[in-house]
């Protein structure tokens, strides 16, 4: 099951973020303990004062080739769960997303 859901404005993807994590990556799709997926994201900055936040945002344009204006934090600010809503074409940011998370998986 694909941590990430299409709507008419781009895709939502819900992400499990490990601060502090050595490295910024995107480590590929984690099943939870409920039976939801969500994209395993690692930063090397601590969570404070928005900072892994903005480092998510950072690593999702920089990934997706998409201006950071397009990525945003739409739920779970102070959370390690978050919702990324990352407005555009939703089948490319799709595609992007599913080809990241199959090379993540298989490295």
């Amino acid at each position: 099951m694909q941590p990430w859901r299409y709507s008419a404005q781009g895709v939502l993807v819900a992400v499990r973020v490990t601060p502090r994590g050595g490295r910024d990556a995107i480590d590929g799709v984690e099943q939870l303990s409920e039976g939801r997926s969500a994209l395993k994201i690692r930063v090397r900055v601590v969570a404070e004062g928005g900072a892994a936040n903005r480092a998510v945002v950072e690593l999702f344009a920089d990934h997706l080739r998409v201006p950071k204006s397009s990525v945003r934090v739409a739920s779970g600010i102070t959370s390690r769960f978050k919702k990324i809503m990352i407005d555009g074409d939703p089948k490319a940011i799709g595609a992007a997303l599913a080809d990241l998370a199959g090379r993540a998986n298989t490295t």
